[in-house]
Protein backbone atom coordinates (compact mmCIF):
# COMPACT_ATOMS: atom_id res chain seq x y z
CA UNK A 1 0.00 0.00 0.00
CA UNK A 2 2.89 2.56 0.78
CA UNK A 3 4.42 1.67 -2.33
CA UNK A 4 1.58 2.64 -4.59
CA UNK A 5 0.78 5.88 -2.41
CA UNK A 6 4.29 6.67 -2.93
CA UNK A 7 4.60 5.39 -6.80
CA UNK A 8 1.20 7.83 -7.06
CA UNK A 9 2.43 10.78 -5.75
CA UNK A 10 5.29 10.36 -7.88
CA UNK A 11 3.21 9.96 -10.73
CA UNK A 12 1.05 12.87 -10.10
CA UNK A 13 4.71 15.28 -9.79
CA UNK A 14 5.01 13.68 -13.29
CA UNK A 15 1.58 14.88 -14.58
CA UNK A 16 2.15 18.41 -13.18
CA UNK A 17 5.50 18.58 -14.34
CA UNK A 18 4.15 17.46 -17.81
CA UNK A 19 1.58 20.65 -17.15
CA UNK A 20 4.40 23.07 -17.07
CA UNK A 21 6.35 21.99 -19.51
CA UNK A 22 3.15 22.74 -22.08
CA UNK A 23 2.72 26.10 -20.84
CA UNK A 24 6.40 26.95 -21.52
CA UNK A 25 6.85 25.08 -24.94
CA UNK A 26 6.08 27.06 -28.07
CA UNK A 27 2.64 25.87 -29.84
CA UNK A 28 3.30 22.62 -31.85
CA UNK A 29 0.36 20.48 -32.77
CA UNK A 30 1.75 17.26 -32.68
CA UNK A 31 4.10 17.31 -29.72
CA UNK A 32 1.09 18.93 -28.09
CA UNK A 33 -1.00 16.04 -28.44
CA UNK A 34 1.47 13.50 -27.94
CA UNK A 35 2.41 15.52 -24.36
CA UNK A 36 -1.26 15.33 -23.87
CA UNK A 37 -1.92 12.08 -24.54
CA UNK A 38 1.04 11.05 -21.93
CA UNK A 39 -0.57 13.18 -19.08
CA UNK A 40 -4.06 11.80 -19.72
CA UNK A 41 -2.65 8.25 -19.49
CA UNK A 42 -0.81 9.45 -16.05
CA UNK A 43 -3.66 10.51 -14.76
CA UNK A 44 -5.94 7.25 -15.73
CA UNK A 45 -3.31 4.85 -14.19
CA UNK A 46 -3.42 6.85 -10.83
CA UNK A 47 -7.03 6.93 -10.90
CA UNK A 48 -7.11 2.85 -11.52
CA UNK A 49 -4.39 2.55 -8.64
CA UNK A 50 -6.26 4.65 -6.02
CA UNK A 51 -9.71 2.63 -7.13
CA UNK A 52 -7.99 -0.37 -6.48
CA UNK A 53 -6.38 0.24 -3.28
CA UNK A 54 -9.92 1.43 -1.59
CA UNK A 55 -12.99 -0.06 -0.40
CA UNK A 56 -16.53 0.85 -1.91
CA UNK A 57 -17.01 4.13 -0.77
CA UNK A 58 -20.68 4.19 -1.69
CA UNK A 59 -22.64 2.06 1.09
CA UNK A 60 -25.98 3.67 1.55
CA UNK A 61 -29.16 2.37 0.73
CA UNK A 62 -29.20 4.68 -2.40
CA UNK A 63 -26.30 3.97 -3.39
CA UNK A 64 -27.52 -0.02 -3.63
CA UNK A 65 -30.52 0.98 -5.14
CA UNK A 66 -28.91 2.52 -7.76
CA UNK A 67 -26.51 -0.13 -8.28
CA UNK A 68 -29.83 -2.66 -8.57
CA UNK A 69 -30.99 -0.36 -11.38
CA UNK A 70 -27.41 -0.58 -13.13
CA UNK A 71 -27.32 -4.13 -12.54
CA UNK A 72 -30.41 -4.67 -14.09
CA UNK A 73 -29.89 -2.73 -16.98
CA UNK A 74 -26.06 -3.70 -17.69
CA UNK A 75 -25.83 -6.99 -16.17
CA UNK A 76 -29.13 -9.02 -15.45
CA UNK A 77 -29.56 -10.53 -19.44
CA UNK A 78 -26.21 -12.84 -18.85
CA UNK A 79 -26.81 -13.24 -14.26
CA UNK A 80 -29.87 -12.84 -14.55
CA UNK A 81 -32.14 -10.07 -13.47
CA UNK A 82 -31.90 -11.36 -9.78
CA UNK A 83 -28.40 -11.90 -10.44
CA UNK A 84 -28.69 -15.74 -9.65
CA UNK A 85 -27.18 -16.94 -13.08
CA UNK A 86 -28.14 -17.52 -16.75
CA UNK A 87 -25.39 -17.36 -19.29
CA UNK A 88 -23.64 -15.95 -16.50
CA UNK A 89 -22.59 -17.01 -12.92
CA UNK A 90 -24.91 -16.62 -10.14
CA UNK A 91 -23.26 -14.09 -8.10
CA UNK A 92 -25.10 -14.75 -5.16
CA UNK A 93 -23.26 -17.45 -3.72
CA UNK A 94 -20.52 -15.34 -1.91
CA UNK A 95 -17.74 -16.24 -4.02
CA UNK A 96 -17.34 -12.92 -5.63
CA UNK A 97 -16.37 -11.28 -2.40
CA UNK A 98 -13.20 -13.42 -2.52
CA UNK A 99 -11.62 -10.92 -5.26
CA UNK A 100 -12.49 -8.27 -2.45
CA UNK A 101 -13.75 -5.02 -3.34
CA UNK A 102 -10.64 -3.80 -5.67
CA UNK A 103 -11.31 -7.29 -7.28
CA UNK A 104 -14.47 -6.68 -8.13
CA UNK A 105 -14.33 -2.66 -9.35
CA UNK A 106 -11.61 -3.92 -11.94
CA UNK A 107 -13.56 -6.84 -13.34
CA UNK A 108 -16.92 -4.50 -14.27
CA UNK A 109 -14.96 -1.11 -14.83
CA UNK A 110 -12.09 -3.51 -17.34
CA UNK A 111 -13.93 -6.70 -18.27
CA UNK A 112 -12.25 -10.10 -18.83
CA UNK A 113 -10.76 -10.59 -22.15
CA UNK A 114 -11.20 -13.51 -24.10
CA UNK A 115 -14.87 -13.96 -22.64
CA UNK A 116 -18.33 -12.17 -22.93
CA UNK A 117 -17.70 -10.32 -19.86
CA UNK A 118 -17.40 -6.58 -21.40
CA UNK A 119 -16.11 -3.59 -19.28
CA UNK A 120 -18.47 -0.54 -18.28
CA UNK A 121 -16.27 2.04 -17.76
CA UNK A 122 -16.70 3.01 -21.47
CA UNK A 123 -20.08 4.21 -20.37
CA UNK A 124 -20.03 4.94 -16.97
CA UNK A 125 -18.08 6.53 -13.82
CA UNK A 126 -16.34 5.39 -11.20
CA UNK A 127 -18.97 6.12 -9.03
CA UNK A 128 -21.32 3.97 -10.96
CA UNK A 129 -19.00 0.74 -10.85
CA UNK A 130 -18.91 1.40 -6.46
CA UNK A 131 -22.13 1.14 -6.22
CA UNK A 132 -22.54 -2.13 -8.55
CA UNK A 133 -19.68 -3.38 -5.84
CA UNK A 134 -21.90 -2.20 -3.12
CA UNK A 135 -24.95 -4.07 -4.61
CA UNK A 136 -23.12 -7.41 -5.27
CA UNK A 137 -21.60 -7.03 -1.75
CA UNK A 138 -25.38 -6.44 -0.31
CA UNK A 139 -26.38 -9.53 -2.38
CA UNK A 140 -23.82 -11.66 -1.19
CA UNK A 141 -24.63 -11.52 2.33
CA UNK A 142 -26.57 -13.77 4.14
CA UNK A 143 -30.18 -12.27 6.12
CA UNK A 144 -29.14 -12.51 9.84
CA UNK A 145 -30.32 -15.88 11.64
CA UNK A 146 -33.62 -14.42 13.62
CA UNK A 147 -36.15 -16.82 16.04
CA UNK A 148 -38.70 -17.44 14.12
CA UNK A 149 -42.65 -18.90 15.58
CA UNK A 150 -42.76 -21.67 13.32
CA UNK A 151 -40.87 -25.59 13.47
CA UNK A 152 -38.49 -26.21 10.78
CA UNK A 153 -39.41 -30.16 11.12
CA UNK A 154 -42.94 -29.21 10.70
CA UNK A 155 -42.20 -27.43 7.94
CA UNK A 156 -39.53 -29.69 6.03
CA UNK A 157 -42.68 -32.26 6.57
CA UNK A 158 -44.94 -29.78 4.22
CA UNK A 159 -42.38 -29.14 1.88
CA UNK A 160 -41.89 -32.75 1.39
CA UNK A 161 -45.93 -33.66 1.98
CA UNK A 162 -48.71 -31.58 1.36
CA UNK A 163 -47.09 -28.45 -0.55
CA UNK A 164 -45.43 -31.01 -2.97
CA UNK A 165 -42.36 -28.27 -3.12
CA UNK A 166 -40.01 -30.91 -4.32
CA UNK A 167 -42.25 -31.38 -7.65
CA UNK A 168 -40.18 -28.43 -8.54
CA UNK A 169 -37.79 -27.24 -6.86
CA UNK A 170 -34.44 -28.95 -6.17
CA UNK A 171 -32.59 -28.99 -2.47
CA UNK A 172 -29.17 -30.25 -2.63
CA UNK A 173 -29.37 -32.09 -6.20
CA UNK A 174 -33.10 -33.44 -5.51
CA UNK A 175 -36.59 -32.72 -6.79
CA UNK A 176 -37.61 -30.80 -9.54
CA UNK A 177 -35.73 -28.01 -12.07
CA UNK A 178 -38.95 -26.20 -12.86
CA UNK A 179 -38.65 -23.84 -10.02
CA UNK A 180 -35.54 -21.71 -8.49
CA UNK A 181 -33.08 -24.12 -6.19
CA UNK A 182 -33.67 -24.01 -2.62
CA UNK A 183 -30.71 -25.77 -1.24
CA UNK A 184 -29.50 -22.26 0.35
CA UNK A 185 -32.39 -20.22 0.00
CA UNK A 186 -31.84 -18.82 3.47
CA UNK A 187 -29.36 -17.14 2.61
CA UNK A 188 -30.98 -14.84 -0.35
CA UNK A 189 -34.64 -14.32 1.42
CA UNK A 190 -35.60 -12.81 4.52
CA UNK A 191 -37.89 -14.52 6.10
CA UNK A 192 -40.66 -12.13 5.28
CA UNK A 193 -39.51 -12.23 1.57
CA UNK A 194 -39.78 -15.93 1.47
CA UNK A 195 -43.75 -15.62 3.12
CA UNK A 196 -44.55 -12.94 0.57
CA UNK A 197 -43.11 -15.74 -1.99
CA UNK A 198 -45.72 -18.06 -0.56
CA UNK A 199 -48.45 -16.42 -0.20
CA UNK A 200 -48.29 -13.89 -3.27
CA UNK A 201 -46.03 -15.54 -5.99
CA UNK A 202 -47.01 -13.51 -9.20
CA UNK A 203 -45.95 -9.97 -6.80
CA UNK A 204 -42.65 -10.16 -8.58
CA UNK A 205 -41.63 -12.49 -11.73
CA UNK A 206 -38.56 -12.96 -13.04
CA UNK A 207 -38.28 -13.11 -16.56
CA UNK A 208 -36.38 -16.16 -15.99
CA UNK A 209 -39.26 -18.06 -14.87
CA UNK A 210 -41.83 -17.26 -17.36
CA UNK A 211 -43.09 -19.72 -19.72
CA UNK A 212 -43.84 -20.16 -23.04
CA UNK A 213 -46.38 -21.65 -25.65
CA UNK A 214 -45.39 -22.35 -28.99
CA UNK A 215 -46.80 -24.43 -32.30
CA UNK A 216 -44.60 -25.84 -34.66
CA UNK A 217 -44.90 -26.08 -38.20
CA UNK A 218 -45.45 -29.10 -38.65
CA UNK A 219 -47.77 -28.81 -35.85
CA UNK A 220 -45.99 -29.77 -32.77
CA UNK A 221 -46.84 -28.36 -29.92
CA UNK A 222 -44.89 -27.39 -26.96
CA UNK A 223 -45.39 -25.43 -23.33
CA UNK A 224 -43.01 -25.40 -20.60
CA UNK A 225 -40.29 -23.29 -19.03
CA UNK A 226 -38.57 -20.41 -20.76
CA UNK A 227 -34.85 -21.42 -20.46
CA UNK A 228 -33.60 -19.45 -23.18
CA UNK A 229 -34.87 -16.96 -26.00
CA UNK A 230 -33.14 -14.01 -28.33
CA UNK A 231 -33.64 -13.07 -31.70
CA UNK A 232 -33.73 -16.14 -33.53
CA UNK A 233 -34.34 -19.06 -31.21
CA UNK A 234 -35.78 -20.16 -28.26
CA UNK A 235 -35.62 -22.81 -25.84
CA UNK A 236 -38.15 -24.30 -23.50
CA UNK A 237 -38.42 -27.36 -20.81
CA UNK A 238 -41.59 -29.40 -20.63
CA UNK A 239 -43.56 -30.85 -18.21
CA UNK A 240 -41.43 -33.82 -18.14
CA UNK A 241 -37.92 -31.88 -18.06
CA UNK A 242 -37.38 -32.05 -21.81
CA UNK A 243 -35.53 -29.26 -24.05
CA UNK A 244 -36.67 -28.46 -26.96
CA UNK A 245 -35.33 -25.61 -29.50
CA UNK A 246 -36.75 -23.57 -31.77
CA UNK A 247 -36.21 -21.47 -34.55
CA UNK A 248 -38.42 -18.27 -34.49
CA UNK A 249 -39.06 -18.69 -38.10
CA UNK A 250 -40.48 -22.49 -38.00
CA UNK A 251 -42.88 -20.98 -35.03
CA UNK A 252 -46.67 -21.03 -36.77
CA UNK A 253 -47.77 -19.51 -32.96
CA UNK A 254 -45.55 -18.12 -29.71
CA UNK A 255 -46.80 -16.96 -26.74
CA UNK A 256 -44.76 -15.72 -23.58
CA UNK A 257 -46.07 -15.93 -20.70
CA UNK A 258 -45.33 -13.78 -18.26
CA UNK A 259 -46.88 -14.78 -14.75
CA UNK A 260 -45.32 -17.95 -12.25
CA UNK A 261 -46.15 -21.21 -12.42
CA UNK A 262 -45.63 -21.32 -8.34
CA UNK A 263 -49.26 -21.42 -6.91
CA UNK A 264 -50.45 -20.04 -3.83
CA UNK A 265 -50.26 -21.33 -0.91
CA UNK A 266 -53.08 -19.05 0.91
CA UNK A 267 -55.88 -20.10 1.42
CA UNK A 268 -54.17 -24.02 0.79
CA UNK A 269 -52.13 -23.64 4.08
CA UNK A 270 -53.45 -22.58 7.54
CA UNK A 271 -51.19 -19.32 9.33
CA UNK A 272 -49.34 -21.70 10.97
CA UNK A 273 -47.81 -24.06 8.34
CA UNK A 274 -46.91 -20.86 6.71
CA UNK A 275 -44.79 -20.06 9.75
CA UNK A 276 -43.72 -23.28 9.83
CA UNK A 277 -42.49 -23.86 5.90
CA UNK A 278 -40.60 -20.82 6.33
CA UNK A 279 -38.84 -21.51 9.42
CA UNK A 280 -37.78 -24.76 7.25
CA UNK A 281 -36.91 -22.93 4.33
CA UNK A 282 -34.93 -19.98 6.18
CA UNK A 283 -32.52 -22.99 7.96
CA UNK A 284 -31.25 -23.81 4.29
CA UNK A 285 -28.50 -22.04 4.88
CA UNK A 286 -24.72 -22.83 5.34
CA UNK A 287 -23.20 -23.17 9.25
CA UNK A 288 -20.82 -20.54 10.52
CA UNK A 289 -18.01 -23.69 10.28
CA UNK A 290 -18.84 -23.57 6.72
CA UNK A 291 -18.46 -19.73 6.13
Amino acid sequence: MLWHLDNLGGQMGMLRRTSRRLRSLPVCPARLATLLAAGLLVASWATNVAAQEAATPFTSSGDNAAGENLFRVHCGRCHGRDARGGRGPDLTTGRTLARGDAGLFEIIAEGIPGTEMPPLHRTRSGKAVWQLVAYLKALSQAPEDVSLPGNRSAGKALYDGKGACDSCHMIEGAGGRSGPDLSRIGERRAPEALKADLLQPQQEVEPRWWSMRVMHADGTRVEGLRMNEDTYSVRIMDGDENLWSFAKLDLHESERIEISTMPSYSGQLTAAEVDDLVAYLFSLRRTERQR
